[in-house]
């Protein structure tokens, strides 16, 4: 059974229509991840949200954001004082953030003393003797860090270059024995 022409028309329209609503994206607003995150970037406050919007919205943080901005500690704040039940009331920027200075322990600070006057003697570290400023380094642990599929192509590229070489090599010597 085939449909008249004005028919035909409005089932296709129907359907671009439909599908046309159907692939549209729904908006960033819904998502509340991306707006802790946004909120965080433009110094607003954090608090008000789930657990699971902060645990996503720590997923979703791009390298950029996380390397120069605090905002990972500042989401990660605002979740522990949701979860504690007060308000994080967090409105300061992340760049007007204080680190707070944690102090060393006498242990510490006696290592940090021994440190100082040792100079660039070598160390005892776990049982082992570190020299200061000494890279220790082989071909072997070179290679072991390379990725595998860089590893092949490698060693494909190094059986077409003795290819190439034995071929130009054989066709050498074939001129040398006709002359």
């Amino acid at each position: 059974m085939r449909l008249p022409g004005h028919e035909r028309r409005l089932a296709l329209l129907a359907g671009l229509v439909a599908s046309a609503v159907l692939s549209m994206p729904t908006p960033a607003s819904a998502d509340a991840g991306h707006t802790i995150v946004q909120r965080c970037v433009l110094g607003q406050s954090l608090s008000g949200f789930s657990q699971t919007a902060y645990g996503k919205a720590l997923k979703d943080l791009s390298a950029t954001t996380e390397e120069y901005s605090d905002c990972a500690s500042l989401i990660r704040q605002a979740q522990r004082a949701a979860a504690s039940g007060r308000s994080s009331g967090s409105s300061t920027p992340a760049s007007a953030a204080v680190p707070t200075q944690i102090a060393a322990t006498p242990t510490e600070q006696n290592e940090i003393a021994g440190a100082s006057r040792t100079g660039s003697a070598p160390l005892s570290v776990g049982g082992r003797l570190i020299h200061p400023g000494v890279v220790h380094g082989n071909v072997a642990s070179a290679f072991s860090t390379l990725p595998s599929p860089l590893l092949v192509a490698l060693g494909f590229l190094l059986a077409c270059l003795l290819l190439l070489g034995g071929g130009t090599l054989r066709n050498r010597i074939r001129d040398g024995r006709t002359d």
